[in-house]
């Protein structure tokens, strides 16, 4: 069922979401090469709970970490380890949840370390630009399947592929709310778009394949043909007279 939020309710959803913002920003500057992905989870998690707020990913289904961080061929969900040290020519993606005043927001961003080949960097753009298109569809009266398509469309009309296996989302009373939001398919189908829906859309782009494998930790899903893959999301809400994104600065 598609929750419908209230002013109230925004504006809640809008604070947890500044905190995501915030959050990913300074994640920016202290990504490096050397750092471990252990280091990266430990420092946003006392940036979340230094703003009274609460990691959402923590303890959720049994998710050990409070950051999802996905190194190259690392899709999403990848767990932060002191074992994972990043390299120059790395990418990283970093997912985080925010739980503020029982409200949630959620973000994700994906990161060059150090000196990162052309076709990398190509990635990372064609991704995020595929995430504010797919914003820009997010209209009332518009349906799911318009964010869809216009995330599938920009991805592939640069010769890289959109995930399947994994969807953007509703979100706000929970972490994961009606509706799903693939990040494929054919215009004009799915949900109906209202205003005061907040939702998190979020384009997971490979190089090469859109096929995806689970590692053994249950978790870590990877590119089934070790291509690099880049994750963004923010999460908006629906007005009339157009998208707001909550994870924004």
């Amino acid at each position: 069922m598609v929750i419908i939020k209230s002013q109230a309710e925004i504006s809640k959803i809008a604070a947890a979401g500044r905190i995501v913002a915030q959050v990913l920003q300074e994640l920016k500057s202290f990504v490096k090469v050397g750092i471990t992905t252990a280091e990266i989870d430990a420092f946003a998690e006392k940036k979340v709970r230094q703003q009274n707020a609460v990691p959402a990913f923590k303890g959720y289904r049994g998710y050990p970490a409070s950051t999802c961080t996905s190194v190259n061929e690392q899709v999403v969900h990848g767990i932060p380890s002191p074992s994972v040290r990043l390299r120059s020519g790395d990418l990283i993606s970093i997912d985080l949840g925010v739980i503020l005043d029982g409200f949630y927001g959620d973000g994700a961003i994906t990161l060059p370390v150090g000196e990162v080949d052309d076709e990398a960097r190509r990635l990372i753009r064609v991704t995020e630009e595929s995430l504010y298109l797919g914003i820009e569809a997010a209209v009332v009266g518009n349906r799911v399947s318009d964010i869809s398509a216009a995330i599938q469309r920009h991805v592939e009309a640069n010769g890289f592929s959109v995930v399947r296996a994994f969807v953007g989302h509703g979100v706000g009373h929970y972490l994961h709310e009606d509706p799903q939001i693939p990040n494929f398919g054919k215009p004009g189908h799915g949900q109906r778009l209202q205003a005061g829906m907040t939702l998190a859309i979020e384009p997971m782009v490979n190089e090469g394949t859109h096929e995806v494998n689970l590692l053994e930790d249950g978790w870590t899903a990877v590119t089934v043909d070790g291509s690099r893959s880049a994750h963004f999301e923010h999460t908006i809400v629906l007005t009339k007279s157009g998208p707001r994104i909550l994870t924004k600065l």
